[in-house]
């Protein structure tokens, strides 16, 4: 299996008993190298998608740290607002509460209902436009709340944990509690809770030295902080939502160009590829050709002679070794066919002149049909003609044309060695002014790889044969600016069109 080589492929040559088949296979390393052109572009897409990814976890990132930053921020504020509220409740509570209490009744005793009272009376006044969840009063000496906006509360014991003893030691500190989901920010999961409990010292308020006054007791305040935290969640909500659509629209932005890039640039490939096989399969036929006719051109003039010889020779046998002049003619017959074989090289090889001229196309059609009408009758081929009688003269090369539609008709006569339908017609194709030829036969018909390959050169399935038949054929109508068309069904026959304008 002889094989050529070429850059973008290799020119494989098959030779069997009976075909003979030229055809082009995409070389891997070529393929290979050609696609490797393509990676610059696949890290680029890569890049991008990752690019994507990492904008839209940086986006996640940036919107817990806004929301951690808001977070802290709305501490601090609430804190400092409830340290603020705590020392004001505590004057009054001193002015309005102990100090006439201590007046009135020698000692404080919230167990008295008019006490309790007053004190209630005193802090819900104090903390009526304030926003508020509960104010609980916690005993000095024993871990117990004394008095709690919230009733439920009073009288329960080691309810302040290490706040209140923190607080007993004169350290205002705060603790945060909350309820709920991690991901509350996602739509549908349950609500989250969020209170601040900030722990004062209840002090006695002295003029000269508020710093040193003696502890009295422990004030928590609780804040709900429900709503601002479900703000801040809102407005974490808000910024994944919006830069991930931005990121989403980007996504399939930046996929479509990349797909259709992709594309494009496996498009070119690919067409590059085509273009180096045809380019490279033009360059290979064009030295194929002046091998031809260089070698065609040398052996013609020595087939002549030989033929010459020979027929010379069988006229001397004839007269001295009557009966023996069938050897002589077996070189002429096949000095003979060399000679048409020489001729289609050289005619494939050699440009073709065209020499055009008006002809009446049915009657050029006609002596071809009148030349292998021997061939008809030896075959058992029936022969059906339709010819347009309205077509008239075109300017064509008659010489060619005919060599033409003899190629295709003998092609046919071949493909029915046992008999068959040849079918000839000539039309008119309104749309277009142009003048259609086709020959039909019922023969053996050809497969879709026999089909793909019928016009290139060299190429054959018969035992006897070039494969230049039909190449040459595709060639005269390509110089006469016309169109050759064949379909073919394996077992029912095949179809030849030609167009010329």
């Amino acid at each position: 299996m002889p094989a050529t080589h070429l850059s973008a492929g290799v020119v494989e040559c098959v030779v069997t008993e009976k075909s003979t088949k030229y055809k082009i296979v995409e070389d891997p390393e070529r393929l290979e190298k050609l696609r490797a052109g393509l990676k610059p572009f696949q890290l680029v897409k890569y890049f991008s998608f990752s690019s994507l990814g990492v904008i839209l976890l940086f986006t996640l990132v940036l919107s817990w740290a806004i929301s951690k930053h808001a977070r802290q921020v709305m501490l601090a504020q609430s804190e400092a607002y409830s340290l603020l509220l705590a020392q004001n409740l505590n004057q009054q509570v001193v002015k309005g509460f102990v100090l006439p209490t201590f007046v009135s009744y020698g000692k404080i005793a919230l167990s008295n209902p008019d006490q309790f009272q007053r004190l209630d009376s005193i802090v819900r006044s104090a903390t009526s436009t304030m926003k508020m969840e509960s104010v609980t009063i916690y005993d000095s000496n024993v871990n117990i709340i004394s008095y709690s906006t919230d009733s439920t509360k009073v009288g329960k014991k080691d309810q302040g944990g290490i706040e209140y003893e923190r607080a007993l030691q004169g350290e205002a500190n705060s603790q945060v509690y909350s309820g709920g989901s991690i991901v509350s920010f996602v739509p549908g999961t349950p609500a989250v809770h969020y209170s601040l409990k900030t722990f004062i010292p209840f002090r006695l308020i002295q003029e000269n030295s508020p710093g040193e006054a003696p502890v009295m007791g422990v004030i928590e305040i609780i804040q709900d902080l429900s709503e601002e935290y479900g703000a801040i969640i809102q407005l974490q909500r808000s910024v994944i939502l919006v830069s991930s659509t931005l990121m989403g629209i980007l996504f399939l932005v930046l996929r479509t160009i990349v797909s259709r890039a992709d594309k494009i640039m496996e498009k070119r490939v690919r067409e590059r590829l085509g273009l180096e096989q045809k380019l490279h399969n033009v360059e290979r036929l064009a030295h194929l050709g002046t091998m031809v006719a260089t070698v065609s051109h040398e052996i013609k003039s020595p087939l002549g002679i030989i033929r010459s010889t020979a027929e010379i020779l069988a006229k001397r046998i004839k007269k001295v070794a009557p009966g023996n002049e069938a050897l002589a003619e077996i070189i002429v017959a096949e000095t003979t066919r060399l000679n048409n074989i020489v001729m289609e090289f050289l005619d494939f090889a050699r440009p073709q002149k065209v020499r055009l001229k008006p002809v009446d196309i049915n009657r050029s059609i006609g002596q071809v049909l009148q030349f292998i009408e021997a061939d008809l009758h030896a075959k058992k081929i029936v022969l059906h003609q339709e010819l347009d009688e309205s077509i008239g003269e075109i300017t064509i090369d008659a010489d060619l044309f005919y060599r033409a539609v003899l190629n295709i008709l003998v092609n046919g006569i071949q493909a029915m060695p046992s008999g068959g339908i040849l079918t000839v017609k000539t039309a008119i194709v309104k749309r277009t002014g142009s003048i259609a030829i086709s020959i039909e036969d019922t023969g053996e018909g050809m497969s879709e790889d026999t089909l793909a390959e019928i016009f290139t050169p060299f190429f054959t399935n018969k035992s006897k044969g070039t494969g230049l038949g039909l190449s040459i054929t595709k060639n005269i109508i390509d110089q006469h600016h016309g169109i050759i068309s064949v379909t073919s069904q394996k077992a029912k026959g095949t179809v030849f069109t030609i167009t010329l304008p």
